[in-house]
């Protein structure tokens, strides 16, 4: 009989229900939590529910050894953060979006590129701030590039700069993401007018086809010349447009706009999720993170909009 309970209470021993801490506990609710936002607001669900789902795996308590937990070498979960930690999964979706993008209004229209530069205020904003909590230069860098509100780009990078923290960066990135129409929506009420919100845009020109297939190789020569670091998101992105405007390469162009990114969509959430588990992931460093992208959101918008508003001084 005693065997039996020592067998039973071994068993046990080995559960998760035996190992579970209020952290684990928490996690999951997150998780759950972006699951549901995902499903029932069909707030970036494409992000969202891998996130969520990765979360819920990541805080499953298991015992050191089993070479389950991401955080394992030669786990599962491991080698496919490695994709993650060694920046693999962000340059495939930038090719992708490449081959989804239209760059044909910032060709008829270049000055638009000084709207989006305004907005960038948010990384420079969230770098200050981060700097004056105590974060490291190479962290406060990390953490400011959230408000660039592109996910691929704060988890490169994170992995450059400081890995330790780019669970909080990625989830904080995604997140306000998801959630930039509750974000922007009342910066944008409280800083225009009503008459400004009713302005129609002039429709832009109609661009050339040599004008499209130009413009990647133009702008990756630039860019990649101007900031040769951003080569491999640049390269990606560029290429990935060419293929869609060559239109040679229509095979090739639907692979990245479809399975390409929607495995490395997959696989970057999942594993970021999943690694953020409770001892990580909640302490004060966190939730600064998640004030400070929050923050960074807010001031991208603010001086986005009141740049346009700048604009219209000098605008018909």
């Amino acid at each position: 009989m005693n065997s039996i309970f020592e067998s039973l209470q071994q068993f046990w021993s080995f559960t998760g229900f035996a190992n579970a801490t209020w952290g684990h506990i928490a996690m999951i609710v997150i998780g759950l939590i972006f699951i549901t936002l995902g499903i029932v607001k069909h707030w970036e669900p494409l992000l969202l529910i891998p996130i969520g789902f990765g979360m819920i795996i990541g805080n499953i308590p298991v015992l050191m050894g089993l070479k389950v937990s991401i955080y394992e070498e030669g786990s599962v979960l491991n080698i496919l953060y490695h994709g993650v930690r060694n920046g693999w999964y962000p340059p495939l979706i930038f090719l992708g979006i490449g081959a989804m993008t239209d760059f044909s209004a910032l060709i008829s229209q270049p000055r638009l590129i000084l709207i989006g530069a305004a907005a960038q205020m948010g990384i420079f904003g969230a770098y200050l701030l981060a700097l004056a909590l105590g974060f490291l230069p190479n962290e406060a860098g990390a953490i400011g590039i959230i408000g660039g509100a592109d996910g691929p780009t704060a988890i490169f990078l994170s992995g450059k700069l400081a890995p330790e923290l780019m669970g909080a960066i990625a989830v904080s990135a995604y997140s306000y993401m998801a959630l930039v129409p509750v974000i922007q929506k009342p910066i944008m009420l409280l800083l225009t007018t009503k008459k400004e919100r009713l302005i129609r845009m002039a429709p832009p020109r109609k661009v050339s086809q040599r004008e499209k297939i130009i413009f990647p190789i133009v702008g990756f020569l630039c860019t990649a010349f101007l900031v040769p670091s951003g080569l491999p998101l640049l390269g990606m992105l560029f290429f990935g447009n060419l293929l869609k405007e060559s239109t040679v390469t229509r095979r090739l162009a639907e692979n990245a706009r479809g399975p390409i990114i929607d495995i490395a969509t997959t696989l970057i959430g999942l594993t970021v999720g999943a690694s953020t588990q409770a001892d990580v992931f909640l302490n004060g460093r966190s939730i600064k993170i998640f004030l400070l992208g929050l923050l960074s959101f807010v001031i991208a918008t603010t001086c986005g909009v009141l740049f346009v508003k700048f604009m219209n001084l000098f605008c018909k």
